[in-house]
């Protein structure tokens, strides 16, 4: 295994992904996503990183898509920080995340929605996502109606759907080691670039 420190923290997450989608049975790219409500009030859940900036400041950062009605979507539009866990346990490796929240563009957003499948785009209109849902009749009633809508031509990104980028201030990679002797090393921005240290396991 490659050095922790003094490393683009970026690269050397890069090299953890790619590795991790070798050997983890499902979803390389999960992570724990923590939010807050302004009250302080915490919650937490999985999505999907959608892609990297691999770029220091505040143009970087990890990329996720969601429902801006959800919890999350909700949360992150009245308190815009959260935290990120990947953890990689056939690797035994984590790496945390914690920063400023930024919406991604229009144009970012329509991308991603369009490379989607299909089916998933009937979905985002159809599901009123962390809203109180009757059944499942309900919920597949809404697809139906959103697929014959939308029957021809491409489906459009609806307007209540888009991403989230998370600006890393500090980026923590954890080892495991024998003993419980972790290595962890974490990295915080300055400026343009970064600075490191160890902590103890």
């Amino acid at each position: 295994m490659s050095s922790l420190e003094d490393r683009d923290p970026y690269a050397l997450f890069a090299e953890w992904l790619e590795e991790a989608g070798t050997t983890e049975p499902n979803d390389p790219n999960a992570m724990a996503l923590a939010t807050c409500t302004p009250e302080g009030r915490p919650s937490l859940r999985m999505v999907l990183l959608k892609g990297v900036i691999a770029q220091a400041g505040a143009e970087g950062g990890f990329i996720f898509y969601t429902n801006l009605e959800s919890r999350k979507g909700g949360e992150l539009l009245a308190n815009p920080h959260a935290a990120l866990c990947f953890h990689w346990k056939s690797l035994r490796r984590q790496v945390r995340v914690e920063g400023p929240v930024v919406a991604v563009s229009d144009a970012e957003a329509d991308a991603y929605f369009a490379s989607r499948h299909r089916d998933s785009r009937i979905g985002a209109w159809a599901s009123m996502q962390s809203r109180p849902l009757q059944g499942r009749f309900e919920l597949e009633r809404r697809v139906a109606q959103f697929a014959a809508r939308y029957a021809v031509g491409a489906v459009p990104r609806p307007p209540h759907w888009s991403g989230f980028r998370v600006v890393p201030e500090v980026i923590e990679f954890w080892h495991d080691r024998p003993f419980r002797l972790h290595d962890r090393v974490v990295y915080r921005s300055e400026g343009s670039g970064w600075t490191h240290s160890r902590l103890y396991p």
